[in-house]
């Protein structure tokens, strides 16, 4: 039997945590080979279109080089122990995006459908915006915990938002069918893609903070608990949101994407199964309610179930959407081959994912979902890292808001779902968009930084009485804390 500790054996200073690495030379050389797979796709689409490197080539390199270490020696700096993955994944996925982009101009200048001075230098100058605002909130914002303090705030904030273009007049919110916009200025901003990130910082504070009372179940049905009833508010309250949503501003895709990451975590506060259950019957009973009584959603739903109905009008896209994949196959036609062009507003919202499919194959396409998988898989593990319960929901949150808008914009283009009109996060044309998701890779990690960073060493509250303590000569009495 081992003898008892001493006191000075009770209170020697604990095992400090194991150094962990901070990563960042990683990050640094995985920004280097994004940069290079963009310069390289954008030298393929030179060549294929004009026999010739691109005039900017050497220019946009240099320029986006310069970007990117900019902002990797901001997050060396603010967050040294961030998720090293979370940076590359969106650079490589918005440089991608920019290729995509400027491959499609020329056509789209030529008819009108983009800027003369086109659609990828616009983007481009979103894109280092977007680097700059990542590299702000990462400055102004050192705690993820301090969004906590405004959960009301950014709920009345975010609904104000998401709701702004339906009271509008058509002419200042409607674009290609969807009132989702606010257009002022010569301006069109998207402001659902701004509040999706105030509602889930507001749905991670309420959760944790009635998870207990939402966890209550009353009874079980065939093998499923079943909430309370009073308890039911939230859900019916967010229900009715997204259906007011649907309704007045056609747009499928925000009030799935709000009501979607509701549910979700709802489940990951409460892990009660029911809830997830209870949310998908909720919203496909409303969606099929809304589809047979509200003409300009059952358009959506008939171009879905019969995309060769009415090829001339209301399913145009969707077919000429169709038969892009089929003509890229497997390995695709190659960068600037295509006719990804027919597909009308190919460089927008979900439609940019038939370039993929078409120029780049399936394995392209598959390589760019696994991309996306990789940083919502990032979140996640964020999600599981991070010490306080606001901070987990929080990083689930935005992983789940991420891939939800991921699915039903690569999901309606496939035909999973109806199309709706998203944009393909990173990847397609829209400033407001691209803002939006490069704060939400800077929300990430700050919150990846505070999960991966050491604790501080933990301090005892008292010594025993009469107990010295070598490394701090002067703690010789019971009140005196030891140094550890």
């Amino acid at each position: 039997m081992a003898a008892n500790p001493s006191a000075g054996e009770a209170y020697a200073s604990p095992p400090a945590e194991p150094e962990i690495p901070k990563r960042r030379n990683a990050e640094l050389m995985l920004l280097v080979v994004a940069l290079v797979v963009g310069m390289f796709a954008y030298a393929n689409v030179g060549f294929a279109m004009n026999n010739k490197l691109p005039g900017n080539f050497w220019t946009v390199g240099i320029g986006f080089a310069v970007v990117l270490l900019v902002a990797h020696l901001a997050v060396r700096w603010l967050a040294p122990y961030a998720d090293p993955l979370i940076l590359p994944l969106a650079a490589g996925i918005n440089g991608l995006g920019l290729v995509l982009i400027s491959r499609l101009d020329p056509y789209n200048i030529a008819h009108g459908l983009a800027p003369s001075s086109g659609a990828a230098k616009q983007q481009a100058i979103f894109s280092v915006l977007g680097v700059l605002v990542l590299i702000a909130v990462l400055f102004f914002l050192r705690d993820h915990k301090v969004l906590q303090r405004y959960a009301y705030i950014s709920a009345l904030v975010g609904l104000i938002m998401i709701a702004l273009p339906a009271v509008l007049p058509a002419s200042m919110s409607e674009v290609n069918g969807a009132r989702s916009w606010v257009k002022f200025a010569g301006l069109s901003i998207q402001p659902a893609e701004f509040a999706k990130l105030l509602m889930v910082s507001f749905f991670a504070a309420y959760l944790h903070a009635k998870r207990d009372t939402l966890a209550l179940a009353s009874r079980k049905v065939l093998g499923i608990w079943i909430p309370r009833g009073r308890d039911m508010g939230p859900l019916i309250v967010s229900w009715a949101f997204a259906m007011l949503v649907l309704v007045r501003e056609t747009d499928l895709g925000v009030s799935l994407m709000f009501f979607g990451a509701f549910v979700i975590m709802l489940y990951l506060a409460t892990e009660r199964a029911s809830w997830l259950i209870f949310g998908v019957l909720m919203f496909i009973g409303g969606a099929v309610l809304v589809g047979l009584t509200f003409s300009h959603v059952q358009v959506r739903f008939e171009s879905w179930l019969n995309p060769f109905g009415d090829v001339t009008n209301t399913s145009r896209q969707t077919a000429q959407s169709l038969y892009a994949f089929a003509n890229g196959g497997l390995f695709g036609t190659g960068l600037g081959q295509g006719y990804p062009y027919l597909v009308g507003f190919a460089n927008n919202a979900d439609y940019i994912m038939d370039t993929v499919g078409e120029e780049l194959g399936l394995v392209g396409l598959a390589a760019l979902l696994i991309a996306y998988g990789l940083f919502v898989a990032r979140g996640l593990k964020t999600a599981l890292l991070v010490r306080d319960p606001y901070g987990k929901l929080f990083a689930a949150g935005l992983a789940v808001t991420f891939a939800l808008q991921v699915f039903i914009t690569a999901g309606g283009v496939m035909r999973v779902i109806p199309l709706t009109g998203l944009p393909m996060p990173f990847l397609a044309y829209g400033g407001s968009a691209l803002l939006a998701n490069w704060i939400l890779a800077a929300l990430l990690l700050r919150i990846s930084d505070s999960a991966r960073r050491p604790l501080p060493p933990a301090l005892p509250l008292s010594a025993p009485p009469g107990f010295y303590d070598p490394h701090n000569p002067g703690n010789d009495g019971p009140n005196q804390a030891v140094r550890v």
